[in-house]
């Protein structure tokens, strides 16, 4: 039968026996076309969780193992869109990709553009895009042992592997932060780009 999430209380090691669900029953009272494309990408999205937290010690390694996967999904998901929305054209500007990505990738694969895209206060190679209701973490149920757990870094992995496909190397991270008026956390994506990406950026620009 279909394994689901757990930790073992006697081991914090991940373990594939005694584990309470991820995916949440939400996704099975579907209504629509619509609904029905959600639910099952939340329900794969599931199983892709599980079966990655088979296979490491911790949460950071499941969380890197996740922004693996994305990245396949990002590098994939550029040519895509360049040659369906863009006729082959890249971005050779920071604020263009960026923009491609907030609007572009997220519509593809969420349906949505994402809630916001902002560029760091303290740093200025830094850019965060926000998402409050983030697809891959509105469906899954964190086990109270893996409370820290945040399934948006396959969304992070996704940013990274367009980004470095399309010439921009990047870090890029995901956190959960709280705020006023939500009623969870929202999904922040933080960009921070490599010396090169913004020293070219400051000669095209000039």
């Amino acid at each position: 039968g279909r394994r689901n999430l757990t930790m073992s209380n006697s081991n914090r090691g991940m373990q594939a026996n005694t584990l309470a669900p991820l995916v949440d029953r939400q996704i099975l009272n579907v209504k629509s076309k619509t609904d029905v494309g959600v639910g099952a990408f939340a329900f794969l999205f599931s199983e892709i969780v599980q079966y990655s937290q088979t296979r490491v010690s911790n949460v950071s390694e499941l969380e890197r193992k996740l922004a693996d996967v994305g990245f396949d999904v990002g590098v994939r998901m550029l040519e895509l869109l360049v040659h369906r929305e863009k006729a082959g054209k890249r971005e050779n500007r920071i604020l263009g990709i960026l923009s491609f990505l907030h609007t572009n990738v997220w519509k593809s694969l969420f349906g949505k553009t994402a809630d916001s895209l902002e560029r760091g206060t303290s740093a200025d190679d830094e850019y965060m895009i926000s998402d409050h209701d983030l697809l891959v973490n509105r469906y899954i149920s964190v086990p109270r042992d893996m409370g820290h757990l945040n399934c948006g870094s396959f969304a992070a992995g996704i940013v990274e592997g367009v980004l470095k496909s399309a010439g921009f190397p990047a870090r890029v991270t995901a956190h959960s932060v709280a705020s006023e008026g939500l009623s969870r956390p929202k999904t922040t994506i933080l960009i921070k780009f490599a010396p090169e990406v913004i020293e070219r950026d400051e000669r095209l620009g000039s």
